[in-house]
């Protein structure tokens, strides 16, 4: 946890200290939920180990919807239901055995109350959501299906490895087909 937190909001040794009691550990088993549509998210948490996808279930079409996927190293939560303590609108799903560290969010609200430098921290978690979010939605605006292709294998350079076609093209927002022949493509010009 220390070595992503401190990096993330520059906290010191002292400043992490203080949070170290409100960390718990979870392991979320393959198949299984970190979150849920329709449910409020009730902790932030740090990817240890493992892959999750958020998805989107439109009950009209019966689709499931890609949207974002968290592995190592990162942050997950699904922020605005964090935040607000509202209900999710969506799925946030394990697709490998996985391993979290989670603060439960009345402890991070004692933190940012209680210790200014973690009230920085709940700033910069905001701006990298809101990155995340606006860089998202830009990327489906502005780029190619290829171009999204390649900006996700840099965010999670062995997700080929690690997640089903499907949910890869369903991320980019095509059929497996379409998926196939961007591979094809980049392997011609590697």
């Amino acid at each position: 946890m220390q070595n992503i937190v401190t990096p993330f909001a520059r906290l010191t040794e002292e400043e992490i200290s203080v949070s170290l009691a409100f960390w718990q550990k979870r392991d979320i088993p393959r198949g299984n939920f970190y979150n849920k549509q329709n449910v409020v998210c009730k902790d932030l948490g740090i990817v240890i180990k493992g892959i999750f996808r958020v998805y989107y279930y439109d009950p009209e079409t019966d689709e499931e919807k890609n949207i974002f996927f968290f592995s190592e190293g990162q942050f997950i939560v699904s922020f605005r239901s964090f935040i607000y303590q509202h209900p999710c609108n969506y799925y946030i799903e394990a697709l490998e055995d996985a391993e979290i560290l989670y603060v439960p969010y009345q402890d991070l609200q004692n933190l940012y109350l209680n210790h200014k430098p973690w009230e920085r921290f709940g700033r910069i978690l905001a701006e990298h959501f809101f990155n995340q979010s606006q860089g998202r939605a830009e990327d489906l605006l502005f780029l190619t299906h290829e171009q999204r292709y390649l900006n996700l294998l840099k965010e999670h350079p062995n997700i080929v490895q690690r997640v089903a076609s499907f949910h890869i093209a369903s991320f980019l927002g095509i059929k497996n087909q379409s998926l196939s022949r961007i591979k094809k493509r980049i392997q011609v010009n590697e």
